[in-house]
């Protein structure tokens, strides 16, 4: 009798079943170097392979991670942090000070760094005790803190902070809660829990999946059908569905995000284009979209319209810049003041999504005389175009961050890597510079109107949707933290 109990008891809970959480994401990430990544896809993978020095919580407040305290000095112009004692690195190197200052200056000095400008004026980062670091500015930077929540505070192993880009990609060390196991291109990305990760109370899976899968009603029927336990980015379409199936859950948080159209103005021979040439034609397709139409058929209605890189109700939006109303008659006018049926040629992410939301738009452009001609593009294949400059222009989003500053300088001042489109104003620099140099809210709130002022009369980026985000889960997991950065944090996952 006690044989067969204890054989019963041996197919109830097999010896060595590892707990897998298998996570839906809407493309296939980037690069995975924290220094070089730009895509929102390589953010949630990095949500489980890299902690940050600090962190955002669901009410955006600035909490520790892997550093545990910090204070300004110098007025303003330097930043000390604490670091987290016993904390390893997943190729068995420790982390201290010396390693964040490698990090740090591999994130300032790799040429290509999509970091560099979100680190803004620091012009030396040094040890100063063991687990103490002082980052020196030239200058006081807000945004700093809430920069050191997301990729410039990821830090990486100092074994491999000489190695980047694809090669650190194959085997990538950092001091998250989950290590690199494999990637298969287009496939999935496995990682496996890392036994000696300093918060290892709060993990409770083994691995976890992650599998881009762009289709969002593919991705829906994968989690109804017991394949993935967590999905991104439900479409508005799939809600009512889902939420009628038992067996899974229905999760949202409003986002930090913004969806827009990137204009190629000044980014090598695809610049010649009519609508980089021309700044009237980038207003006639800005007055041809109805905002609020395109939220009803595109996402019914659950979006938020907006025009600015932050959405209404965030403490740096600009209430004085409405987002327009449609004006077909001004947008037909200025089509002909141009002369013929001017073409745009529009590159599109290759998600449900995104070609939804693109064929509406295309439909209103037509209406004003505008020929949208759409090319439907694989999301990292996208980013690379938008670097290289073979773009006409493109739809694509930005995951929001906290400070508006990460939201706008990389994007628009000139010579940053996330300058796509090669736009450079002066005097658009001059209001960002003002506004991540200065500490006082009502000086920055100033400048960033400023900014957003000459920004929406130039339209290097046409801001259309604020998404709200939607996860799908299983009905039995618990643990999820919804923050309106759209990460899925792994600590605290439980996947009964």
């Amino acid at each position: 009798m006690r044989r067969l109990l204890l054989a019963l008891l041996l197919l109830a809970a097999p010896a060595g079943a590892e707990t897998v959480l298998r996570i839906g994401i809407a493309s296939d990430p980037d690069v995975l170097d924290p220094t070089l990544s730009r895509s929102v896809a390589g953010r949630q993978v990095f949500a489980g392979l890299c902690d940050k020095l600090l962190d955002i919580d669901e009410k955006l407040a600035i909490v520790p991670q892997l550093a545990t305290a910090w204070r300004w000095e110098a007025d303003g112009l330097a930043l000390v942090l604490e670091l987290r004692p016993g904390v390893r690195f997943h190729d068995g190197a420790a982390m201290d000070a010396a390693a964040v200052v490698a990090s740090l200056e591999r994130h300032l000095k790799t040429p290509g760094s999509t970091r560099r400008g979100e680190l803004g004026p620091v012009r030396a980062v040094e040890a100063t005790g063991p687990l103490t670091v002082r980052i020196a500015l030239s200058e006081p930077f807000a945004p700093l803190l809430a920069a050191l929540s997301d990729r410039a505070g990821m830090i990486v192993s100092p074994r491999q902070a000489g190695v980047v880009g694809a090669e650190f990609a194959r085997a990538p060390a950092c001091a998250g809660p989950f290590r690199f196991v494999r990637r298969v291109a287009q496939d999935r990305i496995e990682l496996e829990r890392f036994a000696e990760y300093w918060d290892a109370g709060r993990i409770h899976v083994d691995r976890v999946v992650y599998r881009p899968i762009p289709d969002t009603t593919v991705r829906a029927a994968n989690l109804r059908a017991g394949q993935l336990d967590i999905i991104e980015r439900v479409l508005p379409s799939d809600i009512d569905e889902l939420r009628r199936d038992r067996r899974v859950a229905v999760r949202q948080v409003a986002s930090l995000a913004s969806v827009y159209i990137a204009v190629n103005i000044a980014n090598g021979p695809a610049a010649e284009s009519a609508i980089g040439r021309d700044a009237r034609l980038r207003e006639a397709l800005d007055l041809a979209i109805d905002r609020e139409v395109l939220n009803r058929v595109a996402f019914e209605g659950l979006y938020l319209p907006g025009n600015q890189s932050v959405p209404p109700g965030h403490p740096q939006h600009v209430v004085a810049l409405p987002s327009p109303a449609r004006d077909l008659a001004r947008a037909k006018a200025l089509v002909q003041a141009i002369g013929g049926r001017p073409r745009v040629r529009m590159s599109v992410p290759n998600t449900t999504e995104y070609v939804q939301a693109a064929e509406v738009i295309q439909a209103m452009a037509a209406e004003a005389g505008i020929e949208l001609q759409l090319q439907v593009i694989e999301v990292a294949t996208l980013l690379r175009q938008w670097t290289a400059g073979e773009f006409e222009s493109l739809i694509i989003a930005w995951s929001g961050r906290v400070d508006i500053d990460q939201n706008l300088w990389g994007f628009n001042a000139c010579g940053e890597a996330l300058n796509g489109g090669k736009y450079c104003s002066p005097a658009v620099d001059a209001a960002l510079r003002a506004g991540r140099s200065q500490v006082a809210p009502e000086a920055r709130q100033a400048a960033y109107a400023e900014a957003m002022r000459l920004l929406l009369a130039g339209r290097p980026y046409i801001y259309l949707w604020h998404p709200v985000w939607f996860f799908g889960t299983a009905a039995k997991l618990r643990g999820l933290a919804l923050v309106p950065d759209g990460l899925i944090r792994p600590q605290g996952i439980k996947v009964e």
